[in-house]
């Protein structure tokens, strides 16, 4: 595939079946949430309560699922650039909630560093992309001190580093999946694994869950809960995974079942993570904005952990990128 095919070429968006398959599949289960919500209601399944929980979040997910599958089918540049914004709304959130936000020149060098990790990851050049965390900790720890206020260093400079990390570095991989030939298929697979492992977990904790996984960080998840979405998580990513890897050393039933251990246990470990953020600052969401998730943090929390430990596991096997051109910008 040629750079600019790559990047912008959206006549490629559904050359591979798991593309097409699951975004007609993610399309039918949208058309008929509704409805199904409507018949559990009527013969009396679910109470009035859960209804209305259930409703608003499948109206925010007829929002939210093109949003995200747009920029994927569209070309690998406009999902780079999709990562940025997501990163940068997801430290708004997170500066918010913390009150890192006071603290300007750290904000400002968080956003750099963001802006940086997004270029680094257009432009394809992995050795920047790398350099990038140390270095922009350096700053934050050196900007840090000029204030000349000791009292609260550790503190703003330990926020404003755990912030770049999460929302620049990790999100980051994300993005960089996308200079890889086969970045649709795996973005796909990655991105529905982990946002159905959180449907399963819901799924499963509502109808079987009877003991609490961490009451004190998530009072409503349980241990069947989790359980039951490892198990049905790693299964779909594992069986989706043979037609994405097929011919690759990932295409094995151990590597397949590592890869669904993964995206299970790193979502669910990235929704707790949120959880616990949220419980030590005494909030419940990070916002309002998606009516039944919160805001934009809460509903891409569990791909925070997912994407660099994806990007490394498969990178391992069979490399990211490259045999794409690197330093397509900067040259």
């Amino acid at each position: 595939m040629s750079t600019s095919d790559r990047l912008f070429g959206y006549r490629h968006a559904f050359d591979h079946p798991v593309v097409l398959g699951v975004t007609v599949a993610v399309a039918v289960m949208l058309a008929l949430s509704l409805p199904v919500i409507a018949l559990l209601f009527k013969s009396g399944r679910i109470s009035e309560k859960l209804r209305g929980e259930l409703v608003a979040r499948c109206v925010s997910w007829m929002i939210l699922v093109p949003v995200i599958l747009v920029p994927v089918l569209l070309g690998a540049a406009w999902f780079i650039l999709f990562v940025g914004v997501l990163s940068m709304l997801c430290y708004r959130e997170f500066a918010r909630a913390t009150g890192l936000f006071r603290e300007q020149a750290v904000s400002f060098v968080v956003a750099l560093g963001i802006i940086a990790i997004t270029f680094a990851v257009l432009d394809h050049w992995y050795g920047f992309f790398v350099a990038l965390p140390p270095l922009t900790i350096a700053i934050l720890a050196a900007v840090a001190i000029l204030r000349d206020q000791p009292k609260g260093y550790i503190q703003r400079v330990a926020l404003g580093i755990f912030a770049f990390l999460l929302f620049g570095v990790c999100l980051g991989h994300l993005g960089y999946f996308a200079n890889d030939e086969h970045y649709r298929e795996m973005l796909v697979l990655i991105v529905a694994g982990v946002q159905l492992n959180d449907v399963f977990a819901f799924c499963c904790g509502k109808t079987l869950g009877k003991h609490k996984l961490c009451p004190n960080t998530s009072p409503n998840k349980t241990i069947e809960g989790s359980v039951g979405a490892i198990l049905l998580t790693t299964t779909l990513v594992a069986a989706l995974g043979h037609f994405v890897f097929r011919g690759t050393v990932m295409d094995s039933p151990f590597h397949l079942i590592g890869l669904g251990l993964i995206v299970s246990v790193g979502g669910q470990l990235g929704d707790l993570m949120l959880s616990s953020i949220k419980r030590d600052v005494g909030i419940k969401d990070m916002a309002a904005l998606i009516p039944g998730h919160g805001g934009i943090l809460d509903r891409f929390n569990s791909v925070l952990l997912v994407a660099p430990a994806t990007f490394h596991y498969i990178g391992f096997f069979i490399g990211i990128g490259l045999e794409q051109e690197w330093r397509i910008i900067s040259g």
